[in-house]
C-alpha cells in the first residue's frame, strides 16, 4: 500500500486553473524548436475551459470532453501565412477541462499532454504529417 509523504501534503493541491494552463502552454511553446516557433509567426494560444456549442456542432461532437484543442484560422497548407485584413489571426485553443479529464484517465504527465495537443494543433497549421509532429514533440521534451 502506498504511504503519504507527510513533508509534501496534498490537501492544499487543486487542479491547475486557466492561468496555470496559459503558463504551461507558453512554456511548451518555448520548448519547441526555434525554427518551428519562427514559422508560427503571430499565432495566438488561448486557453478556456470548454469549446463553445457552435464549435461542437460544427465538428459533430456530442461531448465537450471529446475535444482537447483546436486550430482556428487559415493554415499554411491553405496558402496564407498571414491572415488578410479583417480576418481574425490564427489561433490555437486549448480546452482545460477536457485536458484535465484526459490527464485523470491516463498516466501521462500533464505537461506532456499540453505539449502534445499544442504540437498537434500547430501541426494542422502547417499541414504536417503525424511523423513530423511526433519528431517535433520529442524534440520539445524537457
Amino acid at each position: 500500500m502506498a504511504t503519504l509523504d507527510r513533508e509534501h501534503t496534498w490537501t492544499h493541491m487543486a487542479a491547475p486553473g486557466l492561468d496555470d494552463f496559459e503558463i504551461m502552454a507558453g512554456e511548451a511553446f518555448a520548448r519547441l524548436p526555434g525554427n518551428f516557433r519562427e514559422l508560427c509567426g503571430s499565432i495566438i494560444i488561448q486557453v478556456t475551459d470548454f469549446p463553445d456549442d457552435e464549435v461542437l456542432e460544427d465538428l459533430g461532437l456530442e461531448s465537450a470532453y471529446d475535444l482537447l484543442g483546436l486550430f482556428q484560422g487559415v493554415g499554411l497548407s491553405e496558402g496564407e501565412a498571414v491572415p488578410p485584413t479583417g480576418r481574425q489571426p490564427n489561433m490555437i485553443w486549448l480546452f482545460r477541462r477536457p485536458i484535465l479529464d484526459y490527464w485523470a484517465e491516463y498516466e501521462d504527465n500533464l505537461g506532456d499532454i499540453i505539449t502534445h495537443v499544442l504540437v498537434h494543433e500547430i501541426g494542422h497549421h502547417f499541414g504536417l504529417s503525424d511523423d513530423d509532429m511526433e519528431r517535433i514533440e520529442v524534440s520539445a521534451s524537457p
